[in-house]
């Protein structure tokens, strides 16, 4: 198992947990929804602050690159986090309008910030950080979460 490897799995969780809290507001079903997004926020929150904590410092520290890729996966983290709330926002005014603009915008963003990590940063960090404990602390810090 690679350090990345609870990473790519959660990508998987907070997909799914995406498509639910979207498809509940969709419906009209803003409790379901609204239970649905607190998890989704706290995850990808989760998700962030572990990359950001953890895995970027340690990358950046072992390649002496920090004005680099995880300078701009921070950037999109930055733009989620936004958009996270304005959604949010078109949660509690129960405007789905808002609420569906500020998530579709969001899913394109997520595939594709997705794609980059795991095509590009994730493996450089495999090869950088290989037999560090990142990965188990990743594992243990977002199961906890």
């Amino acid at each position: 198992m690679s350090i990345t490897t609870p990473l790519f799995q959660h990508h998987k969780h907070c997909d799914d947990l995406f498509a639910d809290a979207e498809s509940a507001c969709g419906n009209g079903d803003w409790e379901e929804g609204g239970k649905l997004f607190a998890l989704l926020h706290d995850q990808l929150e989760a998700h962030f602050s572990s990359e950001e904590e953890l895995l970027f410092p340690a990358f950046e520290a072992a390649t002496g690159m920090t004005s680099g890729p995880t300078e701009v996966m921070r950037g999109e983290h930055r733009q989620m986090r936004d958009l996270l709330g304005q959604m949010g926002s078109g949660l509690a005014d129960r405007d789905g309008d808002t609420f569906s603009g500020a998530a579709e915008t969001l899913l394109i963003l997520m595939q594709q910030h997705n794609m980059k990590e795991e095509n590009i940063l994730y493996p450089m960090c495999d090869n950088a950080l290989g037999g560090s404990d990142v990965g188990a602390t990743l594992s243990e810090r977002l199961k906890a979460s």
